[in-house]
């Protein structure tokens, strides 16, 4: 496998390291027999000089803890059986009925927030005028019922009145 990986990369001119004078690109056969290796840092070199990198295993030792090909064909089923679980829940996600499922949930979920909202609100006002006409034990401040009822009765009124003054 670690044979296949370097040819793959001599073959499309990817990630060497810097050549030394005197180097040139190996032939497909100079990759399968191992003579090309990694160089420092991990790099895929063209030298057969560097052919180990500092503590790393050399391409002819790599050949050796290759896996087997059973290995492989494992790997290769679980890849396919994670891509194959990934695809079915992109298709879930972009199906048409769940993409009109999100867009009414979310609708949902911003009218109830507004209506929330509203409601603490509303809440809040009433509990407030609450709190300045009526008294801790419940009963009603005359001094700020009686100007308030006035003012009510004025309003409703004169509304009364603009709209006899408009039929007319």
């Amino acid at each position: 496998m670690a044979v296949l990986l370097v040819a793959a990369v001599v073959v499309r001119g990817g990630r060497h390291g810097p050549t030394p004078p005197g180097c040139t690109r190996p032939s497909l056969e100079q990759c399968r027999a191992g003579v090309v290796g990694r160089g420092s840092g991990g790099q895929l070199t063209d030298c057969p000089q560097r052919r180990v990198d500092h503590g790393g295993i050399a391409v002819s030792e790599a050949k050796k803890a290759a896996p087997g090909s059973a290995e492989i064909a494992a790997r290769i089923e679980r890849r396919r059986d994670q891509l194959a679980a990934t695809l079915d829940e992109i298709a879930v996600r972009i199906h048409p009925s769940t993409l009109v499922d999100d867009a009414k949930a979310r609708a949902a979920s911003a009218v109830d927030r507004t209506a929330g909202k509203a409601f603490v609100a509303v809440n809040r006002s009433v509990t407030d005028v609450r709190g300045r006409l009526v008294t801790a034990d419940g009963a009603p401040r005359l001094e700020r019922v009686v100007p308030l009822a006035l003012v009510v009765v004025g309003v409703t009124g004169l509304l009364v009145l603009s709209t006899r003054r408009r039929r007319r």
